[in-house]
């Protein structure tokens, strides 16, 4: 998969507007969070760069932190966590997207060369990672991709450089260090969906890394294994 990634037509923009059970940002929770943190005056393209920066940086990145509870993968639930993984975050910026008018989806792919640590490898025991999380914003007419997972503390520690959103054009993926050595590439689309595909994401992990899913993941910070 290119940072030019493969179009396509469904879920349409219509489907891709109210809140679901997992993108369920009309819940009060989320509402307080939105007046909170959204800033009164701005554009579509300025609310959105703010949320944007809001979901990559309020976030760490964490992929110890991943739930297998449905009531654990809801956005007012998200909210009371200071730890997510990409999925979780790509969630988050796509029910905000909603909450301000602006149809979005959540898009999947595995990756490899992945922000990672030895001990991260071991645990998955590959070097692939499945079903990584972007956003997908409707925007002027087209499918706009950006990926809010990696805050700028952890790209640093990485030696990476974070990744920017205008709130028009894709923000997809590190391609590469500031070394300017290959970092990051797509390897297999898994497609785009219009809430999170809880039972077919998680049936596709549990037969990839069957081991996590009998042992469980364990404790652990990707910030203190750099």
């Amino acid at each position: 998969m290119s940072q030019t990634r493969l179009k396509v037509a469904l879920p349409a923009p219509e489907e891709c507007i109210e809140p679901t059970e997992f993108l369920n940002f009309t819940h009060p929770a989320v509402q307080s969070w939105l007046i909170e943190n959204l800033p009164e005056g701005l554009s579509v393209a300025e609310k959105l760069q703010h949320l944007y920066y809001k979901v990559r940086d309020g976030w760490r990145y964490n992929p110890y932190t991943v739930h297998l509870e449905r009531e654990k993968c809801t956005i007012d639930f998200l909210l009371t966590q200071k730890h997510a993984y990409c999925t979780p975050k790509a969630m988050l910026l796509a029910a905000f997207a909603r909450a301000i008018g602006v149809p979005s989806r959540l898009g999947f792919g595995d990756v490899r060369n992945h922000l990672s640590s030895p001990r991260l490898i071991e645990h998955l025991r590959s070097e692939n990672f499945a079903w990584h999380g972007f956003t997908e914003l409707y925007l002027n007419n087209e499918w706009v991709a950006c990926t809010p997972a990696f805050d700028k503390g952890l790209c640093r520690k990485f030696k990476v450089e974070p990744m920017e959103f205008d709130g028009r054009s894709d923000s997809l993926f590190q391609e590469f260090d500031k070394s300017g050595r290959k970092f990051m590439e797509y390897t297999r689309y898994r497609g785009v969906y219009s809430d999170l595909p809880f039972e077919e994401m998680f049936t596709s992990l549990a037969e990839i890394y069957p081991h996590l899913f009998e042992n469980g993941m364990g404790p652990g910070s990707l910030y203190d294994e750099v």
